[in-house]
């Protein structure tokens, strides 16, 4: 099947580069998943028909400090369109390290600070976290260091329709602009993620997430990026991406319709 991170990665070659700077990725990523779980979940895409439950983007976490919540899936507060995060059911927090892997250890403490957050509004809400990881050893930081430096209409005439296409002159034109990892850095940060609390299907006393998803991608913004499915990390995508769809929706009915 078609997984979201391949909408990602469509997303990715549509914009011409990958920004992490911005939530465009996770919107993408969490739009595939919904999308999926309503296709192969009929409790779930039952109480989405009835009206029993709604979707919310990029929704202000209840944590503070001005994060937000890429996917909620809840019962609507009575006479408002807002999400009653007591009656939550799904939340989905989308991560991506590809720039700079040392920035492995922030993105964990969001979603290990994020969990008990949820936790504590509603224990038995199905949570998962996705994390794409970049394996490229060079990225050309087209965000921080090629886009502000250059004039607006010479990097949308010049500079975009090469970026993502395998244009090598690229690392020459602009070398102030590669972010360099190291070839264990992709493992070191799998592994640092599969560190966050996980719990079994029928543990909702634990404050742990219910699946986190581990995404191999090559982005580097010059040469088109890809998910890597043959990987060194051990990480077969599709079956996962399938397993998480069958680790929601078999705990989604488990919670909600038994």
């Amino acid at each position: 099947m078609r997984a979201a991170f391949d909408d990602v990665i469509d997303e990715i070659k549509t914009r011409g580069f990958h920004n992490h700077r911005t939530d465009d990725h996770s919107g993408c990523m969490s739009r595939g998943i919904l999308r999926d779980l309503r296709t192969m979940c009929e409790p779930f895409e039952h109480d989405f028909v009835k009206g029993q439950i709604r979707e919310w983007f990029d929704f202000p976490s209840p944590g503070g400090r001005a994060r937000k919540l890429d996917l909620v899936v809840a019962e609507p507060a009575a006479e408002t369109a807002r999400p009653d995060l007591t009656r939550l059911r799904l939340c989905v927090e989308n991560k991506s390290v590809v720039t700079a892997h040392r920035n492995r250890t922030n993105r964990y403490d969001d979603l290990s600070d994020l969990v008990g957050v949820l936790h504590r509004n509603r224990p038995d809400a199905i949570l998962v976290a996705t994390v794409l990881i970049g394996l490229a050893e060079n990225v050309l930081n087209v965000p921080d260091r090629v886009k502000p430096f250059v004039p607006a209409a010479k990097f949308t005439g010049r500079v975009l329709p090469r970026l993502s296409s395998g244009d090598d002159s690229l690392w020459d034109e602009f070398p102030q602009a590669i972010s360099h990892n190291r070839p264990t850095d992709p493992e070191r940060t799998a592994t640092k993620f599969r560190e966050l609390p996980a719990r079994p299907p029928g543990r909702t006393d634990l404050v742990a997430y219910d699946y986190v998803l581990l995404v191999p991608v090559v982005i580097d913004n010059v040469h088109p990026p890809r998910v890597a499915r043959d990987n060194d990390l051990g990480i077969d995508v599709d079956a996962e991406y399938r397993a998480m769809l069958d680790r929601i929706c078999r705990a989604y009915t488990a919670r909600w319709h038994l």
